[in-house]
């Protein structure tokens, strides 16, 4: 059976939420900066990802975006069927510090430099409250051909890939990484170590 999407993408509005993630990672990151600095003395490069690691995934960059998403199959040997999604999407992004290990870290003295791995999006879904089917239609000749009941599950998958890639296009994972490499800075900060933050 061949298929053929028609993705329909309404103006739809992309809020970013990154300053107040930051906001509150920053707030974060000082606090458990300030409480564990007094147990260690002298810093080396497993402490130093030890501290950082206990933050595991960073999220420092949400986007919520509302898109209508269209989605045509043609049957088989005439008509076709359709429908016509509206969804509201959610990805967030940020570094996976699980993935450090002691070779991305140099310690010379009180200045540490950390090399970070690149921002990749940790989740996206579908808010299910505001995701609803608005149209669905099936018209061919042939009565035998029952209608495709994965159909509206096809839609939800092609709506959570194309909301992931515009989130992309728009810069999601360049600004999670500047954010991140803030964060980091902050903790470092904190624990007071001069501190240089680059990505690999």
């Amino acid at each position: 059976m061949d298929n053929q999407k028609l993705l329909k993408w309404s103006a739809g509005t992309a809020i970013v939420t990154s300053g107040l993630l930051l906001t509150l990672a920053g707030l974060f990151l000082y606090q458990h900066a300030a409480g564990g600095s007094s147990a260690i003395n002298e810093w080396n490069a497993p402490a130093v990802i030890t501290e950082i690691k206990q933050l595991n995934e960073l999220v420092t960059v949400r986007y919520s975006m509302e898109r209508v998403v269209a989605l045509k199959e043609e049957r088989q040997p005439l008509g076709e069927e359709s429908i016509l999604l509206m969804v509201e999407g959610e990805v967030l992004a940020g570094i996976d510090l699980g993935a450090l290990s002691t070779n991305d870290c140099e310690v010379n003295g009180g200045h540490v430099v950390i090399m970070l791995p690149r921002a990749k999006i940790l989740h996206a879904g579908l808010n299910e409250k505001y995701t609803k089917v608005w149209d669905r239609r099936i018209t061919w000749w042939t009565p035998w051909v029952a209608p495709d009941l994965d159909l509206e599950h096809k839609a939800r998958l092609t709506a959570l890939d194309e909301i992931q890639a515009a989130a992309m296009r728009m810069g999601m994972l360049e600004e999670a990484q500047r954010h991140a490499q803030t964060a980091i800075e902050a903790l470092l900060h904190g624990l007071k170590l001069q501190a240089t933050v680059k990505t690999k």
